[in-house]
């Protein structure tokens, strides 16, 4: 992202944070205790507005109105470490609506509050203390979206290709008018330069996956309506897969070459023995080119999503410190900014996808290149 909306990003969230109503009991103890108590528990903690909206959970929460929470209940599914709390029983299945918004246990589970495990399943003993975490295989939200992305991915992509077949030799129409120049620009501006003329076609389908798949992901995430709106792209688990994703199709492709570069590269041999200093750096070049991969798509698309919420949370910010009509004061320019982030996060989301895809590309060309 560029450096001012680096700069913005950072001074919002460091204001929501500042003038959640945590730090505005403080600064109203040195006045009126009583009235700070009674403000932080009718106050907007705007912390937890945020970081609720942009990390992952058990349920797929839509509203609340008041006490009422409306949300979409998803399964639990629970192989537990201490069957004999459960009466010898491992393998547990049951939706998340049985936690009544994670306040209760069931079964011997609990959605954890503690600080070692906040807002993760784990398993109580019958005086209710927590002892450990059972193997967690939930569909969670984010598992929730990349289903529905993947869902729909597999339609456009079928419906492209008959379309395709349908209008052999005559002009592209309907999803494959949309996605042929896609496809077409992969191959041309990123494949054949990156890779090779001779090799690029191999590589053509891990290319258009995990293009397709992170700019759908980046683009659905944008959209608040269930359901859609998971922001999958923006967890750092997905991103993680992505990269092994890349890190393994470039060493198992990797040729002779390759690996004599990484273990025996052509450089004077004190710089290889007795230390091997360039052995070690190649390693860990190896190791942090899918890395940075990682980190770069996390953390463009977790900024995106955290800077929207911020804009909307400044509405409720000023109405709890300052009375509602400061609230409706503030929320035309929150509303029109909060726009303006979700444009530019359109574009961030095609930018995110055709470097992930690029740097994808260029790894897969080195790892096949020829001997000079």
């Amino acid at each position: 992202m560029p450096t001012l909306i680096q700069s913005l990003l950072i001074t919002l969230i460091s204001a929501v944070f500042w003038f959640s109503p945590a730090t505005a009991q403080e600064q109203q103890t040195h006045e009126n205790s009583n009235t700070a108590e009674a403000h932080s528990e009718e106050g907007f903690d705007a912390g937890e507005f945020v970081i609720e909206h942009v990390l992952d959970a058990y349920e797929w929460h839509i509203a609340s109105f008041g006490d009422t929470h409306i949300s979409v209940p998803l399964p639990i599914i629970l192989y537990s470490n201490h069957p004999e709390l459960h009466e010898g029983k491992k393998l547990h299945v049951f939706m998340s609506t049985k936690f009544h918004h994670g306040h209760d246990d069931y079964r011997g589970f609990r959605i954890s509050q503690s600080e070692d495990f906040k807002g993760k399943i784990v398993e109580v003993d019958s005086q209710g203390y927590e002892i450990g975490r059972p193997l967690d295989i939930s569909i969670t939200k984010t598992v929730t979206g990349a289903i529905v992305s993947v869902i729909v991915l597999f339609w456009l992509l079928f419906s492209a290709a008959s379309n395709a077949k349908k209008n052999r030799g005559r002009a592209p129409s309907g999803v494959q008018n949309l996605l042929e120049p896609v496809i077409v620009f992969i191959r041309d501006e990123v494949a054949k330069p990156s890779i090779g003329e001779k090799k690029y076609r191999k590589f053509m389908p891990p290319l258009l996956t995990l293009f397709f798949f992170i700019l759908l992901n980046n683009l659905l995430g944008l959209i608040p309506i269930f359901p859609f709106g998971a922001n999958v792209t923006g967890n750092i688990a997905v991103t993680m897969v992505l990269a092994l994703f890349t890190f393994f199709v470039t060493n198992i492709r990797g040729n002779k070459h390759y690996w004599k570069e990484i273990f025996n590269p052509d450089v004077p041999m004190w710089l290889k023995i007795p230390i091997p200093l360039m052995p070690l750096l190649e390693i860990t070049g190896m190791i942090t080119k899918p890395f940075v991969l990682m980190v770069r798509l996390f953390a463009n698309m977790l900024a995106g999503h955290m800077i929207v919420t911020v804009f909307l949370s400044l509405i409720f910010i000023f109405g709890s410190l300052m009375g509602p009509a400061a609230g409706y004061g503030v929320s035309p320019v929150s509303i029109i900014f909060g726009v303006f982030m979700i444009l530019l996060d359109v574009l961030v989301s095609f930018i995110q996808a055709y470097v992930f895809t690029l740097l994808s590309a260029i790894y897969f060309g080195m790892a096949t290149a020829d001997s000079h």
